[in-house]
């Protein structure tokens, strides 16, 4: 060590002088050298005096002070070769007593009190490594998991995750925060980093994952927001198993009533599309009354929720559509597209119920009876009743009241609240269309006995009752008859000129002409600015009359309306035509679809297939599918099983099963089942009072089946929620089912 030659020395003590003669200078001069060789050995020479030990106690150096053996003395730099091994002795005679009082207690801290470290760099670790791998090959080198730096941080993790998430990427976004953030670099995760996580395993049905995120956030202190408990609900809506999505939202419901933890609109929207999807109509009531009852104000999402939950009735739930979406415009909201889209699902899926029973709640006139009991109820909550808090309604409330009073026919009176919370339980709804209506049966348009012999007005008009088979039928397409003069029940009031009562209303398309057809509920989506996207379409490609000029108009006012159809447009008219087995006008469409730079897809062979009924086509199109480079998959197979069977031609079906056998097509379930049917003697028959030749060819199909099931793989069904799991969950899985 030497002393900055910069430093002047009027600055330095006088007593610090004597220890900057060339001669103590000398005997401190071996401390930079032996100092870079080793730290731990190093010692000053016998006799020197430490520079930390010059000037007086105010003036000293704080640090370690070392006592060297004094036993031996050098007067010159000439003995620092022979002074090595005294240096690296430690005097430990002189502790008994014979050293002066101040360094006594001083000595041991030589060995516990290093307070400096070198750190080795890399270059001299690999060279070490290097030296004991060439002399002994058991020592490995360690390995490094990640790169050393700096860390990422919780908000770098969450865009991950959520670009992940975007892209489809459930497994590896959960991956990336299970491994890579908790696992490796130990970052304690935020509110933000679980929802993320929670909102993609939500959209994916993940139901199980989803909570035992929210368990862990619960474990780590972490308070879930608003938009976790949104995540939560659509988990349980979008669930595969149904009873197991619903009982997850009730306990869930159940915790934030214990909490007492108020949810925002979007939250109760999910819980409310929970139990229109898992539970029934009259359990989403419960949940409206209790958004009403919050200070929340119901809006289009609202009515669109409840119109989805009326879709899961297959025999009334067009009616119940249709009185939402009434109850919607007296309310002032306007519908959106989705509201329209959902509307036409409940036509193509749904029926209208109870033809007396619809009448009356579609083409009664009920709305200057609806708006007088609205008045009177509201009328009645004025003055010092309505100030109390246990006592005070909403008017939505009554609203939704009035609302499920008319849609399930209950007595005013009843107290509403009872819902049920199965979807088996929906005694009201099959009760419905046995029950005797209220009230006369006749619409309410048909003239009274009390009005006979009467003058009629100038402007009112009287309908005659005509027998059935005089009454001339309406073609919808025919330009003779306008389609402005059919009634349209999207309108409040409904034009009732040329209106009896209403049928069966049995096809999809005479569901689409009560709502005005084509024309008419396109020009309502115009008249409430709404514009109609490829879905709307799609849907009426599907409801309206087949072979018809409607049909063929559609493409048409899509360029009108400027959307472009897509490759699902043309797969559903082509199913369509299939299904009718009008396989020439299927095959017609494809150029269509290639003109429009769109190519056919597997869907679209596999609605092919449904066309095919004859051997010689479902052969062919197998024969086309190949030329084209394209295999086909189980569900071509399983369309031609299905027509083959149906039309009992077993050479078709051994053909086709020679054909899966060729391109190695696993059968799944579904085909099974189809031909362990075909595979069945029929009843009723002894094959051996007289020979059949029926029943020999089932003989020969049956021979070689059991013959390509010993050979051919099954498939088995794959698990809803296998493609999302990690490697570590399935082997855990695994361990707990051994």
């Amino acid at each position: 060590m030497t002393w900055p030659r910069c430093l002047q020395l009027r600055h330095i003590p006088l007593h610090c002088h004597h220890f900057l003669h060339p001669a103590n200078h000398l005997q401190f001069r071996h401390l930079n050298i032996l100092g870079r060789i080793s730290p731990v050995g190093l010692m000053p020479a016998e006799g020197a005096i430490h520079p930390r030990t010059l000037g007086p106690p105010h003036c000293r150096w704080t640090s370690l002070s070392v006592t060297v053996n004094r036993s031996q003395s050098s007067g010159d730099g000439s003995g620092l070769q022979d002074q090595a091994p005294a240096r690296r002795t430690v005097s430990h005679a002189s502790a008994g007593g014979g050293g002066d009082s101040e360094e006594f207690g001083t000595r041991g801290k030589f060995y516990s009190g290093r307070r400096v470290f070198r750190k080795s760099s890399s270059q001299m670790a690999d060279c070490r490594y290097g030296e004991a791998e060439d002399q002994d090959d058991e020592v490995n080198r360690p390995t490094v998991s990640w790169k050393q730096g700096r860390r990422n941080t919780t908000y770098w993790y969450f865009l991950q995750c959520k670009k992940l998430i975007k892209a489809d990427k459930l497994a590896e976004a959960l991956d990336l925060f299970e491994t890579r953030m908790l696992k490796e670099e130990r970052l304690d995760p935020e509110e933000y980093n679980y929802t993320v996580l929670i909102g993609g395993c939500g959209r994916a049905g993940y139901l199980k994952k989803a909570f035992k995120l929210y368990n862990d956030m619960k474990k780590r202190g972490l308070v879930p927001s608003e938009a976790t408990y949104t995540a939560l609900f659509n988990a349980c809506a979008e669930s595969p198993w149904k009873d197991t999505g619903l009982q997850f939202a009730t306990k869930l419901r159940e915790e934030l009533r214990t909490k007492n933890i108020q949810m925002n609109l979007i939250a109760y929207h999910a819980l409310l599309k929970t139990h229109a999807i898992c539970s029934n109509l009259r359990a989403c009531f419960d949940v409206v009354r209790e958004i009403v009852l919050g200070g929340h104000e119901i809006n289009v999402e609202t009515f669109s929720t409840l119109m989805m939950a009326s879709i899961m009735d297959t025999d009334n739930g067009f009616r119940y559509s249709l009185q939402i979406w009434r109850e919607m415009l007296r309310l002032g909201i306007r519908p959106d597209a989705k509201s329209y889209n959902l509307l036409l699902r409940a036509a193509r899926d749904c029926g209208i119920g109870n033809p007396a029973v619809a009448s009356r709640a579609l083409l009664g006139d009920e709305g200057a009876t609806w708006k007088l009991k609205q008045r009177r109820k509201v009328h009645k909550l004025k003055g010092p009743v309505q100030k109390r808090a246990g006592d005070s309604k909403n008017p939505n409330t009554l609203t939704m009241d009035s609302l499920e009073a008319r849609l399930f026919s209950l007595p005013s009176g009843e107290p509403q609240g009872t819902a049920l919370t199965s979807r088996k339980d929906s005694g009201v709804e099959d009760g419905l269309a046995n029950a005797t209506p209220l009230g006369p049966t006749e619409p309410p348009n048909l003239p009274s006995k009390s009005s006979h012999g009467k003058e009629m007005s100038p402007g009112e008009q009287t309908l005659e009752l005509v027998p059935r088979n005089e009454i001339p039928l309406i073609d919808l397409d025919s330009k003779g008859f306008p389609q402005s003069n059919l009634p349209n029940l999207l309108h409040i009031k409904v034009n009732k000129k040329n209106l009896v009562s209403l049928g069966t209303a049995s096809a999809p398309h005479d569901r689409l002409a009560l709502v005005g057809y084509l024309d008419g509920f396109l020009n309502k989506m115009k008249e409430d600015n709404v514009a109609p996207d490829i879905k709307t379409f799609t849907l009426l490609a599907d409801i309206v009359e087949p072979n018809s000029l409607s049909e063929s108009s559609l493409l048409t006012l899509m360029e009108e309306s400027g959307v472009k159809p897509d490759i699902s447009f043309f797969n559903t008219i082509i199913r369509k035509k299939s299904r009718l087995g009008d396989l020439e006008g299927a095959k017609a469409l494809l150029p269509v679809l290639v003109e429009r730079g769109l190519s056919p897809t597997m869907y679209t062979f596999c609605n092919l297939a449904i066309a095919c009924r004859e051997g010689s086509d479902g052969l062919k199109l197998l024969q086309d599918m190949k030329l084209s480079g394209v295999t086909p998959n189980v569900n071509v197979y399983s369309a031609l099983i299905n027509n083959a069977a149906k039309q009992l031609d077993y050479v078709y079906l051994t053909n086709i099963l020679r054909d899966m056998a060729k391109n190695q097509v696993a059968p799944n379930e579904v085909v099974l089942k189809q031909l362990e049917f075909a595979a069945k003697y029929p009843p009723n028959i002894d094959k051996y009072k007289s020979r059949n030749i029926y029943l020999e060819k089932i003989d020969g199909f049956r021979g070689y089946y059991y013959r390509w099931l010993n050979f051919m793989p099954g498939m088995e069904t794959p698990h809803p929620w296998e493609k999302y799991q990690l490697k570590s969950d399935v082997h855990k899985e695994e361990l707990n089912q051994s």
